[in-house]
């Protein structure tokens, strides 16, 4: 993700916002740890207290119809600023505590992406999103789970660990700057980061690690070690993209888009195959003022740039000094704007107009009669982006309100144009989503996971888990005390016969304990089926995706 800004106008801090409507550690096996400064030191485990903690099940008619929930011991009152400490240790396939069960099935590798260093010699980032790549692999075999976790040595994190500070603008901090160089930048903008902190993408056998710059970097998937940039062979120039390309699996391609800033800007849409390097580009999309789209829907037929009304001025952007997403503006009488483009042609079909709202993530879009059916996680606005800066989410008492405005709404378009309706799915907090992603992508479907916010905890961060069924609109949720759960990654049982049939996977946080665990949850039922231990708290992570086969 590439806060909005201090001192413009219409910033989101001022939008008026919105009411919702409606294997074991104390075994004695050797492990290396590579500290940060990349030297490996081989050690041997140290026994590590290990308390029972596996979540009872609260019976179904406890809570309003339609929710079940899992409920463990711990302090409602641990604070999330624990997952936005820089993590300075990295290890290497740790044997993990497991308890509880795993399925016989589950085989294969979690690969997560997220910001791990925020703290430097001269400088601490401003933002969650500035924070470092890390990336963590949980290996599942027959024999228990395995962790290491490797900072990703793109070249911003190397001249940020030589120098003591940053050397590359991010999303929403610059380098430190003395006066000449203030001057000189009005003339030559900070190049974009390869800070690739966002996501994991696939291409063919080859990892990426991405973020919101065109600059992707390669990693092994085995050891995690980064390999340099992934190079692609074409012309295609932007500033900006979004980390969430969508895959066609039956075609072995992969759609993206480019931001290109000008006088007259455009989004171009391209697709990758996974036998080449060079994107082919599909059509383009002109704007006067580009939002900012962190991702996009596509259909069969479709792709789906929804156009929130947090925009820049490409100039303001190319003669500015301040960080990357400080230029960008809410615009509360700018509606957003559907762009629909026939992936075929690349012509845009439809452009349609709703009321302003702001999303970092598509769920699903799917085609149903003559109409384009969006699901998508809204917020009122963009002051989200504000909430999680550092200095508010590192406080004494941080305080997310906006989380509680946001929920999970579907958009019916329609292609031949005309009005645009919409309904809520789920009015609680519901991000960073999932779906039975290769089986159910661009088709009508059911379930939909992602973090919330529990009741008891009003104004505060992402705490529970929450399974959305989006045609019954009911939910049913794991929550723990104390605990902050990432991402849910759906991995279905080979043999699946239903769509929710599989497991959820999430790292989780236990504040209180200061450490984290990866947590398997029965995918049907939402119980809790299982967990392995991390010897550390892992900092909120962000995206990633689970491999059967490296």
């Amino acid at each position: 993700m590439s806060g909005v800004p201090s001192g413009y106008e219409n910033s989101p801090s001022d939008a008026r916002r919105r009411t919702r409507r409606s294997g074991h550690l104390d075994s004695g096996l050797p492990h290396t740890v590579l500290h940060s400064h990349g030297v490996r030191v081989s050690h041997q485990l140290l026994s590590l207290s290990h308390r029972p903690i596996l979540t009872p099940m609260v019976e179904q008619d406890s809570f309003p119809e339609g929710q079940r929930e899992n409920r463990g011991g711990g302090s409602k009152d641990a604070s999330p600023a624990v997952g936005v400490r820089s993590l300075n240790t990295e290890v290497e396939n740790v044997e993990l505590s497991v308890e509880g069960t795993m399925p016989e099935w589950l085989r294969g590798t979690l690969l997560r992406n997220g910001p791990a260093k925020f703290d430097f010699d001269e400088q601490t980032v401003n933002h969650w999103f500035d924070g470092h790549a890390m990336l963590h692999k949980f290996e599942i075999t027959a024999d228990g789970v395995t962790y290491t976790n490797r900072f990703l040595e793109s070249n911003a994190h190397t001249e940020a660990e030589r120098d003591g500070r940053l050397s590359y603008g991010e999303f929403a901090t610059d380098p430190c700057r003395d006066l000449f160089e203030r001057a000189f930048v009005l003339f030559s903008p900070p190049e974009p980061t390869d800070n690739a902190v966002v996501n994991i993408d696939r291409h063919a056998d080859r990892f990426r690690a991405m973020t919101e710059s065109p600059m992707p970097v390669e990693f092994d998937p085995e050891t995690l070690e980064t390999l340099g940039p992934f190079e692609f062979d074409d012309d295609i120039s932007g500033r900006l993209t979004t980390a969430h390309p969508h895959r066609d699996f039956e075609r072995d391609v992969t759609i993206n888009y480019v931001t290109q800033f000008g006088r007259t800007s455009r989004y171009l849409v391209y697709e990758l195959d996974d036998e080449d390097t060079s994107r082919e580009p599909i059509g383009s999309v002109e704007v006067d003022k580009p939002a900012y789209m962190h991702s996009f829907g596509m259909t069969d037929r479709y792709l789906i740039l929804a156009e929130f009304p947090l925009v820049v001025n490409p100039l303001r952007l190319r003669f500015s000094s301040k960080p990357f997403i400080q230029n960008y503006e809410w615009k509360p009488d700018r509606p957003v704007r559907f762009n629909v483009v026939d992936r075929e042609t690349g012509d845009v079909v439809t452009r349609l107009e709703t009321d302003a709202f702001f999303a970092f993530h598509h769920v699903n879009a799917f085609e149903k009669d003559d109409e384009i059916v969006v699901d998508i996680q809204v917020y009122p606005d963009a002051s989200i982006i504000d909430r999680l800066y550092l200095d508010d989410f590192r406080s004494s008492n941080p305080g997310f309100p906006e989380l509680a405005e946001s929920e999970l709404r579907r958009y019916w378009l329609p292609v031949d144009g005309g009005e645009v309706s919409q309904r809520t799915l789920y009015e609680g907090a519901f991000d960073l989503p999932n779906i039975h992603y290769e089986e159910y992508n661009t088709r009508e479907y059911d379930y939909a996971y992602g973090v919330s916010v529990h009741d008891d905890s009003p104004g505060g961060f992402l705490n529970q888990l929450v399974k959305v069924d989006v045609t019954s609109e009911t939910a049913t949720t794991w929550y723990q005390d104390g605990a902050y759960p990432g991402e849910p990654i759906f991995v279905p049982d080979p043999d699946a016969d239903q769509e929710d049939d599989g497991v959820v996977l999430s790292v989780v946080l236990d504040a209180e304990s200061e450490r984290s665990f990866l947590l398997i949850l029965d995918a049907r039922t939402f119980d809790e089926i299982g967990r392995a231990e991390v010897p550390h708290a892992i900092p909120f992570g962000l995206h990633g995706q689970f491999a059967r086969h490296l």
